[in-house]
């Protein structure tokens, strides 16, 4: 059994709302076997390892739901390496969990995807730990499909799904395209696969409809590539602010104004949001000239744009986006880090097995510091990445 001394633990109270403790240790091997005081350390038997944090703080491991790629890699690769190459990045940024998201493309091509997903599901992680597919399109609208394919633009089918209802955990479409027949949400929910409104013109009674009475809980990349809040149609984004629908957001202060932030903060009273990067194969990269989905893409700084100018996915970095949440709305980290852990988790179904540092749950653990750069993450109990083969004092080797 390990431990980990003199970190700043986020552990839920007795609501489930981090707070931030000191003097406090975790004790884990694959899963978390005890949160004690430091006092109790010395005397507790069974410790084979200990670690001291030096005042980082120690949380769950971040969840990330919305993924393309990183590292010169996509999910839609044709390759095995792809995705525990992805998955390795990411346990750089924190992440020890993610969704694969797959492009609007192919049936033949999307389903080869969730091959690959199923497979690295079933593996022992390499990194980050694959937790199922999030499928963005191909069931979106032609007028708001951002940096999505328009030729492979087609209507809601579950038959795209059926064959796959272990793999995909989301799905993000365009409920304005179901034109009033919401059997395929219907269908999914009673999979267990959650659904979301993104890629979207849909007007705010619509939205309104699929969150209300359909059970759609989730919002892709709020408001991008979706109908605006506007005095007499509040769309999308309006049915979003309103309700208790989970809001992704990409805080790369790129795509959504660091005001546009600030709202939807306050106006979801810091609740209903989870941070995502929908990063893209250029991430970790820099600038230069990219790939996403057969289309040139250009990097410059934390903007990438396709030809015209749209914006393409991000080289947004996990960590990156909760340090820019965290400075823009100046919400505590505790709150900020839920956004990126328990707030995933509860809506995947998983807050039993991972999201939190409580007893029993997987050791999926994060540890970081003031300004956010990542020490080490660790998946069920192993090592995924440490900055520094000495940032701990006791020494964890890769």
């Amino acid at each position: 059994m390990k431990a980990i001394i003199n970190g700043r633990l986020l552990l839920p109270n007795m609501e489930g709302d981090f707070r931030v403790m000191d003097e406090m240790a975790v004790l884990y091997d694959e899963h978390i076997e005890r949160i004690i005081d430091m006092d109790e350390v010395e005397a507790e038997a069974g410790i084979d390892e200990v670690h001291d944090a030096h005042g980082l703080f120690v949380s769950p491991g971040f969840i990330n739901v919305h993924v393309h790629g990183a590292c010169g890699w996509d999910v839609m690769d044709e390759t095995p390496e792809a995705l525990p190459a992805i998955s390795r990045f990411l346990a750089r940024t924190g992440v020890a969990s993610w969704l694969p998201t797959t492009m609007t493309a192919s049936e033949g091509q999307v389903h080869d995807a969730f091959e690959r997903v199923r497979s690295a599901m079933q593996n022992a992680p390499e990194g980050a730990r694959v937790l199922g597919a999030h499928m963005e399109g191909p069931f979106i609208s032609a007028a708001h499909r951002g940096a999505q394919a328009k030729e492979q633009i087609v209507r809601a089918d579950y038959g795209w799904i059926a064959s796959y209802e272990d793999v995909v955990r989301i799905v993000t479409l365009a409920p304005e395209e179901l034109e009033g027949n919401y059997t395929f949400i219907d269908r999914c929910r009673a999979a267990g696969i959650i659904v979301s409104i993104g890629h979207s013109g849909a007007d705010y009674g619509t939205a309104l409809e699929v969150i209300e009475r359909h059970g759609v809980t989730h919002i892709t990349h709020i408001f991008n590539a979706m109908s605006g809040l506007h005095q007499r149609h509040p769309g999308v984004v309006g049915a979003a602010l309103d309700t208790a629908a989970n809001c992704e957001l990409i805080a790369d202060d790129v795509h959504v104004d660091p005001a546009a932030q600030r709202i939807l903060y306050h106006a979801k009273e810091g609740r209903h949001i989870i941070l995502v990067t929908d990063s893209m194969r250029a991430a970790g990269f820099g600038d230069g000239t990219s790939e996403l989905g057969g289309q040139q893409v250009t990097v410059r700084g934390a903007r990438a744009e396709l030809v015209d100018g749209t914006l393409a996915g991000s080289v947004l970095a996990m960590n990156d986006a909760v340090r820019n949440f965290a400075r823009n709305t100046r919400a505590p980290i505790e709150r900020v880090v839920e956004m990126v852990t328990r707030t995933p988790a509860e809506e995947l179904g998983i807050y039993e097995e991972t999201g939190s540092l409580e007893e029993e749950k997987r050791a999926d653990l994060t540890l970081f510091d003031e300004d956010l750069h990542i020490a080490a993450t660790i998946v069920g109990g192993h090592l995924a990445y440490i900055a520094h083969p000495d940032a701990l004092e006791g020494g964890w080797k890769k």
